[in-house]
């Protein structure tokens, strides 16, 4: 028996944080970055291989969510055999989805195993993503899951969003980490001491999600432009309030800024990780080794072949 799935990276053009109270957020898969899993059942005890430019960064990743994923679909440790192979490039604490993509293929090898039912596997991933973010929304989950652009509201709608024009967009690393969990606590901490300051900011970041979503689906690409520049800029205003895009981060957004992008924000939790600009015309030469473009979809596979079984159940 052997299996093989693939789950790529995320991005979030808008809706961070303010997601965990209900405001939408638009998310699309990096297609540039991926985990693969392949799983070869045996009668050995469970082993794994790491490899890929962050592969061994997920080691002790792996293994406390293997262990909490066995709580929760309630099989002992000794029934699990076989070896697993990973094959990771997604950075961690980048913002990039690199722990929703583990609970993923994870989620997807219990599933195949029978441990866990196809129609519970979005929360049982969201229950192991808790492990990192303390609190997850779901939304990275989402589009690890599908692959596929979505625009997604926590218990609400959701629904796959494809662009009309091709926006001259691209993320680049701020050059800090960031930690999901503690930026998720900065904000909470805000709600607490000034909750009329804290409804203000998410109004703002729902109004950054309507805004880019109109943009995306208008075909005047000028007024598109515009549009879509005005929702990223409303976007770090929201994460500026929040106090997660100072610092390193805000080093590297004005840089951004300087080099002749139009519009620029944090993507993911903040206060670190990988940042998204939106340029008129292509980036200098000087920085465009530092970005990588969202419109290559080299590497991207349908969403049958997510996850393939191969001599399958």
């Amino acid at each position: 028996m052997t299996m093989h799935t693939v789950v790529y990276g995320k991005w979030i053009l808008v809706g961070e944080h303010a997601v965990l109270r209900g405001c939408p957020a638009l998310v699309f898969p990096v297609f540039g970055k991926s985990l693969t899993l392949d799983y070869q059942a045996n009668d050995l005890n469970l082993s794994v291989d790491f490899s890929g430019e962050h592969g061994e960064e997920l080691r002790l990743l792996f293994w406390g969510v293997m262990e909490r994923a066995l709580q929760l679909a309630r099989q002992p440790r000794e029934s699990i055999k076989g070896s697993f192979s990973i094959r990771n490039s997604i950075p961690i604490g980048a913002g990039l989805g690199a722990s929703a993509a583990l609970c993923v293929a994870i989620g997807r090898w219990f599933s195949w195993q029978g441990f866990v039912n196809k129609n519970e596997l979005s929360e049982f991933c969201r229950l192991l993503e808790n492990m990192f973010h303390g609190e997850s929304s779901g939304v990275d989950i989402a589009v690890a899951l599908s692959g596929k652009g979505l625009h997604f509201e926590r218990n609400g709608n959701r629904f796959e969003i494809e662009p009309s024009w091709s926006p001259n967009w691209f993320i680049s690393y701020s050059g800090k980490r960031g930690v999901t969990s503690e930026c998720i606590s900065k904000v909470k901490d805000l709600w607490v001491g000034d909750q009329p300051l804290g409804q203000k900011i998410d109004a703002e970041m729902k109004e950054a999600v309507e805004l880019a979503e109109m943009a995306l689906k208008e075909k005047n690409v000028e007024v598109a432009f515009d549009q879509l520049a005005e929702a990223i800029n409303k976007g770090r205003s929201c994460f500026e309030h929040w106090g997660l895009a100072s610092g390193q981060v805000g080093d590297h957004l004005q840089e951004l800024l300087n080099l002749g992008a139009y519009a620029v924000k944090p993507t993911g939790s903040g206060d670190g990780g990988f940042v998204l600009s939106l340029w008129r015309k292509a980036p200098p030469e000087s920085i465009r080794h530092q970005l990588i473009s969202l419109n290559d979809r080299q590497g991207s596979m349908s969403e049958s072949n997510l996850f393939i079984l191969e001599e399958g159940r």
